[in-house]
Order: structure tokens, then C-alpha cells, then sequence
């Protein structure tokens, strides 16, 4: 039984090193190549695995590029979700504020696989369909802070919460794009400052 544990251990273990290893091939593959030249063979070279190994944990590129930006995303979403109580329309401004600026150090820091990404929504029907979700959990998310804001007296009610939170994150996606794209001219801080206070101020009484 104890040898049946270890061996089930070693082969996770393995399958796990194997996953990782194909991860990092294909990161360094779709940095070199892009997502339109990166090739699943390249990567499975890279990470020196087999083919059929390969394919048991991945199906193909956009799988692998789905994951990649996943793990990204994860921290874009640590910071949507912090907790949002504020007491005030000047404390929501500062939350919000802190939020908008940390989201745009986080693109410009993964900027190199974000353009990738970018690429890839306009390639990949797999890949388009995942920045749909991303997108709507975004947006969920804001209308969640709407409505808190809206129940404690802070914020309009006369405003429709969802298009609020498409209107809101439209504008940092497209934001977050021109950073990416390194089309910005303005500051991070400048940038994230001007339209969280637009938005506050349209919104918060």
C-alpha cells in the first residue's frame, strides 16, 4: 500500500514537472514567434517531452496560451476583488483609484505575453471566447461594487448598473491595451487618476 502511495506521488510529480515544463516552453516559444508563428511542435522540442505526453496534458497552442494568461488574470482579479466597503465617495474614489493604477503596473509588467494575447483574440475562436469571460467576470464584479455603493446611499440610482460597469471597464481595457501596445502618452498615474475621477464623479453623489 505505502508503494502504491509512493509511486501514485512520483507519477504526479512528474506529470506536474512535465505541465510546467511545457508552460515555459510555450511562453519563450510565443514570445520569439507570436502566437500566429508558434508552433506546438516548436514548443514540445523546447520543453524536450514527447508528443503524446504532450498531448495528455495539453491540446494544442491555444490551450497553452489560455493557461498562460489565466495565471496573468489571476492577478488582475486578486485586485477586482479586494474587498470594497467604502464610506464615503471619497473613499471609494481611493480604493478605486488604487485599483485602476495597480491593474495598469500589472499590464505593463506582463506587457510582452499580453500582446501575444492580443494577437491571439483576433486568431483564435478558443482564445477570443476566453477574454469574453475574462471580460464578464470583470464587469460583474463592478456592478457588485455599484450596487453596494448604490445600497449605502453613495451612488446614483437613477443609473443603469450594468451599463455603468461595461462603460467603466471598457475604459480601462482600452487603456490597458494602449499600455500594452506601449501607445500611451500619459503617466500610469495620471492616466488611472483622470478617469477614476470621471467616473466617481458621474457616478457618486
Amino acid at each position: 500500500m505505502e508503494k502504491e502511495i509512493k509511486d501514485t506521488d512520483g507519477r504526479h510529480l512528474r506529470s506536474k514537472k512535465t505541465r510546467q515544463k511545457l508552460l515555459k516552453a510555450a511562453r519563450d516559444v510565443f514570445l520569439k514567434e507570436g502566437f500566429q508563428h508558434a508552433t506546438i511542435n516548436q514548443i514540445i522540442k523546447l520543453a524536450n517531452t514527447g508528443y503524446g505526453t504532450a498531448y495528455t496534458h495539453f491540446a494544442g497552442k491555444d490551450e497553452l496560451l489560455i493557461v498562460l494568461i489565466e495565471d496573468v488574470m489571476q492577478r488582475f482579479f486578486e485586485i477586482a476583488r479586494f474587498t470594497f466597503l467604502p464610506a464615503s465617495k471619497e473613499e471609494a474614489k481611493k480604493i478605486i483609484v488604487g485599483q485602476v493604477l495597480t491593474f495598469f503596473q500589472i499590464a505593463e509588467s506582463e506587457r510582452d505575453i499580453l500582446k501575444v494575447f492580443a494577437e491571439a483574440i483576433g486568431l483564435s475562436t478558443a482564445i477570443k471566447t476566453k477574454w469574453e469571460e475574462i471580460r464578464h467576470q470583470f464587469i460583474q464584479t463592478i456592478m457588485n461594487d455599484i450596487t453596494y455603493s448604490q445600497q449605502k446611499g453613495l451612488a446614483r440610482k437613477d443609473l443603469n448598473v450594468g451599463l455603468v460597469a461595461r462603460q467603466w471597464f471598457y475604459a480601462n481595457e482600452m487603456y490597458q491595451w494602449e499600455i500594452v501596445h506601449h501607445r500611451h502618452e500619459a503617466t500610469l498615474e495620471e492616466i488611472a487618476n483622470t478617469i477614476t475621477t470621471m467616473y466617481t464623479d458621474a457616478l457618486y453623489l
